[in-house]
């Protein structure tokens, strides 16, 4: 898996582009993530949302009303999970979403 290969990398000394391209992909999806487009207005509904997404909460909604998605942050969040599938992780969550609920 990937700690595998970054232990690899790490023995051998050297980064493959690869994992350079990773990083910049990594970047640019936290950054809709956490909407540094807005200075962080929507950080904490833009993490909400990929929960809400993933099953693990009902919806993005924050104990603070105003606290809500930024304009044109949910687009950028479909972007991002459509651009680098290798991000999304929803099968291992709904893999273990009834166990990790249940205990």
């Amino acid at each position: 898996g990937m700690l595998k290969e970054i232990l690899v990398a790490r023995e051998q000394g050297t980064v493959p582009m690869e994992w350079l391209t990773r990083n910049a992909q990594l970047t640019d999806a936290n950054a809709a993530v956490f909407d540094a487009a807005n200075v962080f207005a929507g950080c904490i509904p833009g993490i909400n949302e990929v929960l809400r997404r993933q099953g693990l909460l009902p919806s993005n909604r924050c104990l603070n009303p105003e606290e809500v998605l930024s304009p044109g942050q949910e687009a950028e969040l479909d972007r991002v999970m459509a651009a680098y599938p290798w991000l999304v992780d929803d099968a291992f969550v709904l893999e273990n979403l009834d166990r990790w609920l249940s205990a």
